[in-house]
This record gives structure tokens, sequence and C-alpha cells, in this order.
């Protein structure tokens, strides 16, 4: 059989071009393509050998060598330290442009700068970013000197401003160049990074069954340079097996391109029957997409894209279902920040926290409260964990100060991030919810108009997935009733109230608004390893004693609720580690939000992250033994808890057996009639489960 005809019995092929060109005809190839071994198009990681000083800081001697990722805010913010600088820091490097580029296309990619960054290169204003949390591209190409070094600087500012997201925010608006930074060289016709930064290439999933998948690929062309025909090629890899090749060509007389430099779009339709599909973490399978540009037959241009078919609703008595399948979201939510290095985390500190994660048991994940790194984006992807991504449209919650003003230079900015968010993020499949806001208030300036807006904004950009947000407003506020599905911030047992209260509130919603699809997009408490108690006594969340079991508690009672109730659709508990908040005066040191279940340097696990571990992980048979910091005690009466996953656990007290027991329907084991000595008390719990026995051991001291 022919190439042609096995293609022909696999593909249903339609294609389009969209833009200046469509009145040219197309002639329609499909052809095999060898894979070229050498790209065309080159990235080259600028992180290394910068300098840095704060813009006060004018003597010659002052720039000191730094590396990117950087903040200068490490420090001062993560010491609790309100009132961390918020300024403006220049940053300069020396890039060596070769001779051999000449006649190429160079471009300035920036993964993240927060937050205003002015970007210069041999003293040439280039461009001016404002947000700091998506990426962003300049052409260079017309200023630099070949053949010889050329300054490249960067001035940032992380300062309060009316018109740019966030306004406010319960964590830390760390400055600096804090994620990669990248030099890109193209021929002057490329697949475009200029469309918001993005790829420059939209896998977008028109209709996807479990019979047959509808994709059209949307790719961005950009030419700097004279006429030019050139062929788009797709091919579509499943592993190593390349499953199709589709190509276009422009005739000779129709060029895709004119010598005024600018931006087309070619939209290539295709279907795959029996489609192989992304099924979350039990069976993440990404197809890749390969775009390359071809001119007279030689590669100009390649960019690689992960394509990942799935399709998935959110029922508002059933909850979410993926490729058909009802599908609990056990989800957490994430803040990019850590100790020592604020939010300038390298590739190792974000394959930390997924494995964290996967351990627990994850399946879902809000990325609050803005996106985050492209690279953390691709490992969700790879662990088939459901995202939810948001831009930073946050509210101020419980503190003072406004999320939204109604500003054109705001509205705009906001509008900006939206489309960033979306289209450099397009092609994730691990991403099935657009978030719109979190806890914005509608007194002033009611936001609830500009919402509407960027509500139908996404779904111009994006009419695939969903929208969502995180409120805390009263139930039947018209802010809650604008995205295709809502979730509320919820605290009851922490501040203020009992766990019970969210059952109560939650039946009420859905009693009384039916329609709305209801999510947790928070729920959490503060714990402290430090703090330890043989009772569970009220506390003040606000206060410096935050002990542990109080959080264990509390994510206990939380999760029966949440987890016996269909209709929530996702639940993300706050947080999964602990993160910076300079204005925080709590717990056991200033400047840090603790309702992590990890700490913030990832060392320690708290209790209440075994509990998850215990009812979300069936994979890892583990027994763990909870108040386990408890180690000084004042009585010899006391009650064992313990977390498995194991269907049977054996107590044991200085040796002496308490008996076998088996969990209650949450993966809990208690032992309430137990009995310590006075001095050292030697604590064993076996796990069984066939002929497989894990233990866990500690040592109590009773005074």
């Amino acid at each position: 059989m022919s190439c042609k005809n096995i293609f022909a019995e696999k593909l249903n092929i339609g294609i389009m071009m969209k833009g200046r060109y469509s009145q040219y005809t197309l002639l329609i190839i499909v052809l095999l393509l060898p894979s070229l071994s050498i790209a065309s198009r080159e990235k080259i990681l600028l992180n290394d050998n910068w300098t840095f000083r704060f813009v006060y800081q004018v003597r010659k001697d002052s720039p000191r060598r730094v590396d990117i990722p950087h903040t200068w805010n490490a420090q001062d913010a993560l010491s609790g330290k309100e009132d961390y600088y918020r300024g403006t820091g220049i940053y300069e490097k020396r890039i060596y442009v070769s001779s051999a580029w000449k006649g190429k296309r160079l471009f300035l990619r920036f993964e993240g700068v927060n937050t205003v960054a002015h970007v210069f290169v041999n003293d040439f204003y280039t461009g001016e970013h404002r947000g700091g949390y998506g990426a962003f591209v300049f052409e260079i190409t017309d200023v630099v000197e070949y053949g010889a070094d050329n300054k490249l600087t960067v001035r940032v500012s992380n300062a309060p401003d009316p018109g740019i997201m966030p306004l406010v925010g319960d964590f830390n608006f760390y400055g600096g160049i804090y994620r990669d930074v990248y030099l890109l060289v193209t021929e002057e016709v490329c697949i475009s990074p200029l469309d918001y930064a993005s790829s420059g290439v939209y896998m977008v999933q028109r209709n996807v069954t479990k019979e047959n998948a509808e994709i059209e690929a949307v790719v961005m062309l950009s030419n700097s340079g004279k006429d030019r025909p050139v062929d788009v090629c797709i091919k579509i890899w499943e592993g190593d097996k390349l499953i199709f090749p589709i190509s276009t060509s422009a005739s000779a007389e129709g060029s895709v391109f004119t010598s005024v430099p600018g931006d087309t779009s070619v939209a290539i339709g295709f279907s795959i029957r029996k489609p192989h599909l992304w099924n979350g973490r039990k069976d993440p399978f990404m197809y890749k997409a390969e775009v390359t540009l071809l001119s007279a037959g030689k590669e100009i241009d390649r960019v690689i894209q992960p394509l990942g078919l799935r399709f998935y609703h959110v029922d508002a008595e059933k909850g979410f279902f993926l490729n058909g399948e009802h599908l609990k979201l056990r989800g957490v939510c994430r803040h990019q920040d850590r100790p020592e290095t604020g939010n300038a985390l390298r590739l190792e500190h974000h394959k930390e926290d997924i494995d964290i994660m996967l351990e627990m048991g994850i399946n879902a994940i809000r990325l609050s409260h803005y996106p985050q790194a492209e690279c953390f984006h691709e490992m969700l992807d790879n662990a088939g964990i459901i995202a939810w991504a948001e831009i930073p449209f946050v509210g101020p919650g419980g503190y003072m100060d406004r999320g939204f003003v109604n500003s054109p230079t705001f509205r705009e900015n906001g509008r900006e991030q939206l489309k960033e968010l979306i289209r450099q993020h397009y092609n994730h499949p691990s991403i099935c919810f657009w978030g719109l806001f979190n806890e914005l208030k509608t007194y002033g300036d009611n936001p609830v108009e500009y919402v509407t807006e960027l509500n139908e904004l996404a779904h111009s950009e994006d009419p695939t997935r969903m929208t969502t947000s995180a409120s805390f407003l009263e139930d039947g506020n018209d802010l809650n009733k604008i995205t295709d599905l809502i979730a509320w911030n919820k605290y009851y047992g922490w501040y203020g109230g009992s766990p019970k209260g969210l059952a109560h509130w939650a039946d009420k919603v859905h009693k009384d608004f039916p329609q709305y699809k209801i999510g947790i997009s928070e729920y959490g408490a503060g714990a402290s390893i430090y703090h330890q108690q043989d009772t569970l006594k009220a506390i003040d969340a606000s206060g410096w004693w935050h002990p542990e079991n109080i959080q264990t508690f509390y994510h206990i009672e939380n999760w029966k609720i949440i987890a016996g109730r269909e209709y929530i659709w996702g639940s993300f508990l706050w947080n999964m580690f602990d993160f910076g908040a300079a204005h925080r005066t709590e717990g056991d040191r200033p400047g840090i939000n603790d309702k992590g279940i990890v700490t913030f340097d990832r060392k320690v696990k708290k209790d209440a992250f075994y509990f998850y571990k215990a009812n979300w992980n069936r994979e890892d048979p583990f027994v763990y033994i909870a108040n386990r910091r408890h180690t000084e005690r004042t009585s010899v009466e006391t009650v064992i808890t313990v977390f498995s996953n194991m269907p049977e656990v054996e107590l044991f007290v200085n040796g002496k057996s308490h008996g076998r027991k088996r969990p209650d329907g949450y993966a809990v084991f208690t032992w309430e009639d137990a009995l310590l000595k006075k001095g050292d008390n030697t604590i064993v719990v076996n796990g069984y489960e066939k002929k497989s026995v894990k233990t866990d051991r500690v040592i109590w001291n009773v005074r």
C-alpha cells in the first residue's frame, strides 16, 4: 500500500487559509517528509552572568553579579518586613551576536519579570511589558551589532501600580527577572514568537470523542523580508511512530508572504479516528505535534507542541467528567515561592513540588493566583493533573484596599494578561479551566460588568474550555453568576464556626441555586510543626499559636463533607505548601502563611498530608502515626491516631499489642484507650495487606 493510501485511510483533511492571503488558490499536498536532525531555530539560554543594582545605586562599583532566575526580595519580604522593597532594579548583560546571524531574526524571550519591564539593547529602547506572570518577546534584529558584544539592559519595577493586575494579594510581589531568559534566532520567515509570546501554534480540539477527534491546527506566521512561498507541514507522532503529515503549499503566483512585514495564519483541519485520549492520572498520553516551515524544500523553522486529546464536562448534580467518566477532582492550591530564593524557582524546585503532590495522590491543582512557569505546566501534562489556571485578578479578601479599579488602563491590562494566559498555555491538555478572579468585592467600583467582559473574551480566545472563579461573596451575588463554573473560598472551623458549617452552606447553596456548578476553591487551616498540644483547644487564627493537631482535625472533618457530595465538582485545599506573605503576623514567625500541609522548605510533611495520602493514594502502602511531633507530654492517657491506606493496622505501646483495627470510611485508625507510662514510650504500628507489612515508630516522653 502506498503512503498516500495509508494516510487517506486515517485522515479526513480540511485546509483553510486565514487572513490577507485567503484569496489565493492553494495546492494541497499529502506527503511523507523525512524528519530533519537539525532544527533551523536556535534557542539560547541567557541566564548566567548578569549584573544587578537598585536604581538608586549610581556609583560605578554598585552592580553585583547575579544569575537568573533572580529576585531582590528573597530576604526582606521573607523576614516579615511589610514594607519590603517595591521599586526599581537594573539588570545588565553582555551578549555576543554572531556575524553568521546576519539576515536572520533575533528575539529576546522573557519567561517572567515582576512587574514592569523596560528593555534596552545597546541603550536603545526596545519595549515595555506590564504584568508580572506572563512571558513576553521583543524582536531586536535591527538594534544589534553583529560580530560584537551587545549590551542588554532591563529596568524592572515591582512598585504598586493601579493600572496593573494584581493590585493586592495575600502573597509577596517579589521583584526581579525570576524566570528564564532566551535569545531566539530564526529565519526571516518563521512561526511567529510575537503572538503574545505563544508558541505560534494552536492545536484546537474542535470535537473529541472516543471514536473520533477533530482538530484544527492554527499556525501563526511572520515575515520580515521579501516574497517567499512556504510550505506548512504538520506531523503528528504517537511516541516514535509517525501517524501522519499534512502539508499546504502556496502557489508561486500567490505567495503566502509579501514584502510587507507582518503576520498571517494558516488553519489546517484534520481528524484522528479512535484517538488515544489523555486521561488524567490514569493515562496522561500525549501525541506530539511537529510544525515545520519549508521553503524550496528546505526546513526554515520548526515548533513542537503537545497534543493531549480529551473531552470533559461538569454536571450541576454529578460533578466533573473526563472522557465520559466521573472524576472527583481532589486538588490543591500552589504558590510559586520558597525560602531563600523567593519566587526565583529553578527546574528542580518545580519537579520536587510535583513529586510531593503525586505522592499525596492529587489529581487536580489550582494555580493560584497567577500564571505559573511553562515547565510546571509541562509537568502537569505529563503527570495527568487537571489544572485551573488563572489571571492575577485578586481582591483583598478580608484585608483593606481593592482588587478592581474601573480605569481604562487597568481594564486593558487585565484583557492583555488574559490573552497572554490563554495563548501561551493553550496547548496544555492539563488545563481545563480558565480562572477569572479571586475574592473580589462589589462595593464602589463594581467588577460585575468587567468580569462579564473578561468571560466573553476568554470564550472568544478559547471556545473549548470552561471559565471559573473563586468567590467569597454571599451566594446570590451577581458576581457568582458570570463564569461557567463557580467556586468559593470557605474556612469553616478556622476563621470562626466549625467544619460542620461547610456542609450546611454547601447544601443550602445547592438547593437555592440548583443551576450553580459548585466547587470549593480554597479551604484550609494554619499549622506550625513546632506547636503541639494534647487536646483540641480553640485558638485565635490570627495569633501566634497554631498547633498542628487543629489543622489535622480541620482537614479530616472538611474532607468528609466534601467527599460525600457529588455535586461539588472539585475542591482545592489551601495550601499545598507554606508560602511567603510579608504582612502576616501569626503562627511561629512573621511573614509566612502556614496553611500549607507541607512546610515552606518542603522538608516536613505535616500530619494532614498523610491523612490525604491515605485517602487519595492507593498505590503506595504506608502507615503513619499522627501527632508524632508531640514528643513531650504531660498525661499518660492519650488517643493514638494512625493514617494508612492499608486494610488493617496493629498498635504496639511499649511492646504490648493493643489489637488490630480496620479503618473508618476515611482511612483513619483510632485507639482511644491507650495508656502511656512516665518517661519514654515507644509507639509502633504495623500495617498489613496480604503479605505486605509496613511499620511506623515514634517515641513520646511523659514528664
